[in-house]
Formats: structure tokens, sequence, C-alpha cells
């Protein structure tokens, strides 16, 4: 007699209990859960990404054997099966190719010979019940071999399923004659058809799961440079050998040592992100989301460094990997589709290959793709890394895989001379100011690695990330979309986005000169000194190795040292103050660095991330630099008034007491919130009134701007957000009229509500910690004191500022609201009760101070039945106003 294994005899033992089932069920998840705990201890102690997933892989072997013997030999034996009773167990899909991430599917086949048999579906439905009692997710397929092979043939899912088929246990047999007949037809089709479907299919997951690849919150399977990427190569590999283990020999006719290499280590990082991930999300969450970021990283191992927190080195590792499997995917997939279309059409052999020179010597067209003539093209000439590229954008082409391998294999000729030598110096400035797709053809030079060989300073903000919710893309990724969306600037694509860009930006003396700045406004994120005086220094030393003359340095410096200027008097001091204009105007100086600016920061912002610039922030800025402009022409300024939005507010208040107004979208600009104005006769705590009135309304108040006319009428326009960060009222139309009434209502000072009670806030917002920092300047402006404070954004924020304002007595004589992810920036315009400026350092003012710092201490309410430690929200694009802003704010940055 056979000896049992323990586990064999344990569920043995619970195969004679009343309910075998629970019996069952209970024993196998007790020892899966002992199995996978041990792996996690594994994981923990740094072992390799790969063999982790491989132990969570024999865990669930494990699981699954032993729950077929149960079936099939103690519950519903077969000691003598007929041909038609044999039955096998297969792991199809990722599980088939012996890697599982801790909360994986399970994609399992049930094989049989032919039709279904009594038994057969008693062990599947049995087997299946057991593993959905464990919580399981199984993918599972009950098949006769005939039905594998002819969706094998017909159906590309089933196909790519198939292609990773491992036996697991059962009828030995059966199961090996049904895949080596599975791999004679695959080896015997035409691989054409899976090749296009699988890359299609590729493209189209990328842009389900955001087809930029340095997105901050990437899909480490499904995102591009995740796994999904390596694995596409592996099917379309064994599709063109099915006998080759994942198809090893096509990968390593196609791969070198040190790519091989490269690649190997990007699988087993990715691995080891995703068991990390799984663990900690607890369940099978493939998003690297902000609230998860923290906790992996520290798993991982990643220590901060400086000034760099550890979440941030780990997210730059993270894309960095990305970049490498990009680059591998990019250039093995294009070879795989030349190399089988070679093989695959009878006709290659007479038809010469499609090859077209160029009238640059060591450049070819090839098959519609920009490649080199010779392996040394590059070695004989190396400006020439820097030719392609220009030659790329020249022809429209894209680069042929092997030109973009050349390319990342020749990095080493970028030398010091390199990086001085004025035609290579042409070359990339042809490309970046004077090029038809600058985007495009930079992201290609970024991809290879050339870039940040060339430019020092680029290389090390390649995968940068910023933790914070304000910026969607690595630094390098934003600071490309920002150099191409100038060009479509300048090509008048964006004319109804940004009409004053698209009309000064022919104005601009030195294009060059914008397009330098542009590309490196960012490169000083992350420098000791701060973004922008390290950017400043770091654009120098930069635009000097490109030979650029002194005087446009100079201008180059300006704009990265101020290109946060233009943004944060928009959006965070009254444009319509005297002494704020002329504070600015002196400045920027003239006219040509305004236009420069205003060009420069509107691609700034709508290349932070979708939604970001909407007509909010462009009115803003419009408004300032049409002020500045007539500064600076010495004429006065004859924009857009207050009331002009809605010309029959002012009636209606007067007939009212109190009028409001949802304002109609303006023009095609995007709108990210909904407008609505107020006007009431200005009164103290009139201001605090109305935010509690949206505060209660479940509106949150992402813009504001409060003006008073001569009359004394104050106007309140406010741009807010329902809960979901949609234009409030714009799922709900009555819900907004309710508001309206609501602010009238409060206008009038009737019938004002109670605070409401705190909201939680999401799990992503609840990783960040915010500091939060009160500023007083009684210089600013002639007349009033300019409060701003910072903190984290929250429900309600605005409204508790409001009240406490009107609690000490301050009168609010403008408002500027502005929302950076998780962190507000308000400033107001204030005077004391008798219309005065506030006194620095006097005992009311110091007051002020600590009841405002005390309403910004106010922890938001976490998120319901989680635990998040949050880690310190990166400030280094919002908390520059120390640096930028010396009129208006005490030196030195608030965090």
């Amino acid at each position: 007699m056979t000896e049992l294994d323990p586990l064999d005899e344990r569920l043995a033992e619970a195969a004679r209990a009343s309910d075998v089932r629970g019996a069952v069920s209970h024993v196998l998840r007790e020892t899966y859960e002992a199995a996978r705990a041990r792996v996690a201890r594994k994981l923990e102690a740094g072992l390799g990404g790969v063999e982790v997933a491989r132990l969570y892989c024999a865990a669930a072997d494990d699981l699954l054997s032993s729950l077929w013997r149960l079936a099939t030999e103690t519950l519903y034996p077969a000691p003598n099966p007929t041909e038609g009773e044999k039955l096998a167990l297969i792991a199809v899909g990722g599980y088939g190719r012996g890697v599982l991430a801790p909360f994986s599917d399970l994609d399992i086949l049930f094989l049989r010979p032919w039709k279904s048999s009594g038994r057969s579906e008693q062990v599947t439905e049995f087997m299946l019940y057991v593993l959905w009692d464990l919580g399981l997710k199984v993918g599972a397929a009950s098949r006769s071999i005939d039905d594998c092979l002819k969706l094998g043939r017909d159906d590309m899912t089933v196909r790519t399923a198939l292609l990773e088929a491992r036996f697991l246990i059962g009828d030995e047999g059966l199961a090996e004659g049904m895949m080596a007949r599975f791999r004679d037809q695959v080896s015997k089709a035409d691989p054409r058809p899976f090749i296009a479907a699988k890359l299609e299919e590729r493209n189209q997951r990328q842009i389900k799961a955001g087809a930029v690849r340095y997105k901050v919150e990437p899909n480490v399977k499904d995102g591009k440079g995740g796994l999904r990427d390596l694995n596409t190569l592996f099917w379309i590999a064994r599709s063109l050998d099915p006998a080759s283990p994942l198809g090893a020999s096509v990968l390593e006719a196609l791969l070198t040592a040190r790519e091989r290499r490269s690649f190997e280590e990007a699988f087993d990082f990715l691995w080891r992100v995703r068991a990390h991930l799984h663990l900690t999300a607890g369940r099978g969450e493939e998003k690297l989301t902000f609230d998860l970021q923290p906790e992996v990283a520290r798993r991982m191992g990643w220590r901060g460094r400086g000034d760099e927190p550890a979440v941030e080195r780990f997210m730059r590792r993270y894309f960095l990997v990305a970049r490498d499997v990009g680059a591998l995917t990019r250039s093995m997939s294009a070879q795989l589709e030349a190399r089988q279309q070679k093989n695959t059409l009878s006709l290659s052999r007479l038809i010469p290959n499609r090859r077209r020179r160029l009238d640059v010597e060591g450049f070819v067209v090839e098959e519609g793709r920009l490649s080199i003539t010779a392996p040394d093209v590059f070695a004989q000439d190396p400006t020439r890394l820097l030719t392609l590229f220009v030659l790329a954008d020249r022809h429209d082409l894209d680069l042929h895989p092997e030109a973009f391998s050349a390319v990342s294999r020749s990095l080493s000729l970028v030398t010091p001379a390199l990086r001085r030598d004025p035609l290579a110096a042409q070359a990339f400035l042809d490309v970046l100011a004077r090029g038809q797709r600058p985007y495009r053809v930079l992201t290609l030079m970024n991809e290879t690695g050339l870039l940040g060989r060339f430019l020092p300073e680029w290389g090390r903000i390649v995968g940068q990330t910023q933790f914070n919710m304000y910026h969607a893309y690595t630094v390098d990724e934003h600071t490309l979309q920002a150099v191409g969306i100038i060009n479509d600037i300048m090509r008048g694509k964006l004319k109804g986005d940004h009409p004053l860009a698209t009309e000064i930006v022919h104005r601009i003396a030195d294009p060059e000169v914008l397009m330098l700045a542009m590309l490196l406004h960012d490169v000083g994120k992350g420098g000791d000194r701060g973004q922008l005086e390290d950017g400043a220094i770091s654009a120098r030393r930069a635009c000097e190795r490109l030979g650029i003359d002194s005087r446009r340095i100079e201008l180059v410096v300006w704009l990265v040292r101020h290109h946060l200027a233009l943004s944060d008097y928009a959006q965070k001091r009254d444009v319509t103050d005297p002494d704020t204009i002329s504070a600015f105007a002196a400045l920027v100086g003239d006219p040509e660095r305004l236009r420069m600016l205003l060009v420069l920061t509107a691609a700034d912002i709508r290349a932070v991330g979708p939604g970001v610039w909407n007509s909010w922030k462009g009115s803003l800025m419009r408004d300032l630099y049409g002020r500045v402009d007539a500064l600076f022409r010495g004429e006065a300024f004859a924009g857009p008034g207050p009331l002009e939005a809605a010309p029959d507010l002012m009636d209606r208040a007067r007939q009212n007491g109190a009028a409001a107004q949802a304002l109609k979208p303006e023009g095609t600009e995007a709108q990210a919130a909904t407008r609505i104005v107020v006007a009431a006769p200005d009164r103290p705590g009139l201001f605090a009134d109305l935010a509690t009135a949206l505060a209660a309304q479940g509106a949150d108040v992402v813009g504001a701007r409060v003006a008073t006319v001569p009359d004394g009428t104050a106007l309140d326009l406010f741009e807010i957000q329902d809960g979901a960060g949609l234009p409030y009222g714009q799922a709900e139309p009555r819900r907004l009229a309710r508001l309206v009434q609501a602010l009238e209502t409060a206008a009038l000072g009737r019938d004002v509500p109670a605070a409401p009670v705190d909201r939680p806030i999401s799990a992503r917002r609840a990783a960040f910690e915010v500091r939060p920092v009160v500023m007083i300047d009684t210089g600013a402006s002639g007349g009033a004191t300019v409060i701003e404070v910072s903190g984290a954004d929250r429900p309600g924020l605005l409204a508790d500022l409001a009240r406490t304002l009107a609690a000490h007595g301050i009168s609010v004589r403008s408002a500027h609201v502005a929302s950076f992810g998780a962190r507000a920036v308000d400033a107001f315009y204030v005077t004391d009760a008798s219309g005065a400026a506030l006194i620095e350092g006097a005992a009311p003012t110091v007051a002020l101070r600590a009841a405002l710092e005390a309403v910004l201490d106010q922890a938001p309410l976490p998120p319901e039945g989680r635990r998040i430690v949050p880690v310190r929200a990166s400030t280094r694009d919002v908390s520059d106003l120390g640096r930028t802003l010396a009129p208006l704010v005490p030196q030195g940055s608030p965090d």
C-alpha cells in the first residue's frame, strides 16, 4: 500500500466528514496560507522577484495536485479508467509559465480526450467549488483535445494561453499528446496574424492603462514598460519556435549578452515590485498608486538620501527599468516582426529589399524606417548620433530597430569633446527649436539614452518623480511634453485653449532661447540649493557647452530661474492691485521676457497632466499679462471688467439685496470646474458665509477671486467641483440650482448653515503629509496685508480659514484660491476692522497667525478601514515663492 504524505492523509480524513467540501477547504486553506506566508517571508528577506513568483506558483501546484488526488483517487476514483474517462489538469497562461504573484488568477484547463463524462464533470465541479471556497480567482476551462486545437487555431487569446501550457497532474500522456499536436499546429501555421494580434493587443492595453510610460502611478502589469510588454515578447517568440521553452532560442538569437542581462534584471525587478504591491494592498492590485508607493519602497529596502525621500528614489528606479523594457521591447518586437515577414513572404527572395539611400552619408530608409548603412557608422563620426535624429525629424521617420539599438550601444562615443562639438550642438538645436515634431524625436532620443548622455543635466532628471498629486508624469516626460506643446502653439494647433499664447508666440524674437529654457526649466529639481537656483546654474552650464552666446545664455538662465513667477503671481496674488502689478513688471523687465514667460508658463502647466490647464487659469494669466503689457507700453489696461461675465447680476443684486449665478463655459477651453459669481453689499463675514454655504453643499473650491467695486458691492467668483473632482452640478443640474439659491441666502446673511461635518479623504490623498505654512506680508500692497496660507487640502478648508479671519475682525478685500494636488494655497488681501493694514509683530497679528496655523493643523479624516502612514509630499514645484517673489514673501522655502 502506497504511503500517503501528511497533507493527503489529512484530506482523506476530511473526506469522511459530514461536510466534505467545508472540511477539505479548511485543511487546504490552512496549508496554502502557511506556504504563502513562507514565500512572503523570503520576499521580505530579499529573495529575487522571479524566484518568489516561482515559489508562489509551486505553492499553487501543491494545492491543486493535492486537491486533484483527493478528487480523482478518493472521492471519484476510477482505478482502471477507460480511454474516455482519462483526465488531465494543465496550467495555462501566466500560471503555465511557472510564475505567480500573491493574488494572481489561477488559469487552469481540465483536459479530456473527447466529450465530457459524468466523472470528469464531478471532478471538475468539486475542484472548482473548493477553489472558490478558498477565495481564489480561477480562470478555468474544460475542453477536449479537438476543442483545444480548434480554438488554438482560431482564437488568439486561447492560442496565447496554450503556448504556455504546462502539465500539472493527471494523465500525462493525454496532456503531452495534446500539447505536442498544438505545437506542431502552431509551427506549421503562418505566425504573422498572431504577431499582429499580439502587437495590437499590446497597443490597446497600453492605451487603456496609460499610453505614456512615465505616468507617476504606473500599472506594473499592463502599463507601458510593464510585465506584459516582456510577456508579449515571450508569446511572439514562442509562436515562432513552439518547441523552445519560453521561445528561448528565438530570444537568444535576437539579444546580446548585455541585453539578456538587462532583460533578466528588469523581469526580476518588476516581479519583486508586483509581489510587494499585492501584499501591501492585500489584493491583486496592479496599479502602483500614491498610497501604496511608500510602503512598497520601504518593503524593498529603499532609504531616503539627502532631500530625496525613499519613495522618489524607488520610483525613479522603476521608471528607469520601464525605459529599459521599452527599449528592449521596441527593438525586439520590430525585429521579430521584420524577421518573420522576411522568412514567410514567398516573394521576398524575388523582390529587392525596399531600401532608399539619403543624401547624407551613412543613412538609409529601410522599409519606411530610418536606418544606418553599417554597424560602425557612429564610430566613424560620432556627430552622426545627432544627425540621425535630425533626419528622423526632417523626413518624419521612425527609427529602424537596428539604428535604435546602434545608438544605445554607441553611447560611450558621447565624450566631452562631442558635447562641445559645434556640429553636434547645431544638430541638437535643430531638432529642439526648428524640428517638425520635437516631442516625438526628443522622446526617441531619450529612450535610446542619448539625450541624457549628450546633456548630463538632463540625465539627472530622467525617470525622476515628485511625490505629490500635482504632477502626472516624471520630470523628463513632463518636460518633453511641454516642449511639444510649445511646438503645437507655434503651429496654431491649440488656439482654442491658448489664444493669447498663439497670438504672441510669433512675436518672440528668439524662439531657440524659449525652447532651450523649456527643455532646461526643471533640471534643477532635487538640487541642494533648490529647484530654481540649481536649475539656473545647470542651464548656464548646458548652454555654455552648447556654444550659446553670453547674451542669450543670460535670457535662458533668467527664464529658468523665474519660470514659476507668472503662475505664482496670477494664481496667488491680486492682479488688480497696482503694487502687485508694479512688482511683477519690475521682476520681468521688458515685453520680450513677458511674452516668453507667458508661453513657457502655459506649456508648463498644460504638461503637468490631463485637466490641469483650464479656462480659469488661462483667464488669470491673460489678465496679468494684459495689465503688465499695458504698463510696459504706458497705457491703461482695457481688459474685461469683473461684471462682464454676468452683466445683469448687479441689477438683480440691487433689487434683491444679493444675486448669484452659474456662468456658462467660455469658448472651447476645458472646463475643469463650474464657475459661480455672487454679488452682494460688502460686509464683515460675507466671504466666510459664502465659503461655509459652499462647503455645506459639498462643493470643493478649487479657485476663487474676490473683488469690491467702487459702489461697495463685493463680487465673489468661485470655481467649484464635486467630490469626484468633476464640475459641480454637471451630473445633477438641480444640485447646482440649489447651491445658487443657498449662496444668495448666505449673501443676505440669513440661514447661514453650520460648518459641515468632515468627510474622509481618499486613500491616495491620505498618503501625503503636507506641512502647513502661514506667511503674513505687511509690505506687499499699499493699504492691505497679504496673508498666504498653504496646507493639506480638504473639504471645508476655505470655509474654516474664512471664519477664522472673520472671528479676528479681519476684512477680506480679495481672495485667491489655488490647489496643487494635495496642497491648497490660499492668499488673502486683508485689512483690520478699521480698514488699515495689519501691523507685523503686533499681538493681534501674532494671534491671527496662530489661529490660522491651528486650522491648517487639523488633519483630514483618514479613509475608513485603512491605516496609511503619510509621507512628506514633494513641494519643489509649488513652494518656491520665497525664491521667486522676493518683493512679496520673506526669503526661504516654507518646506
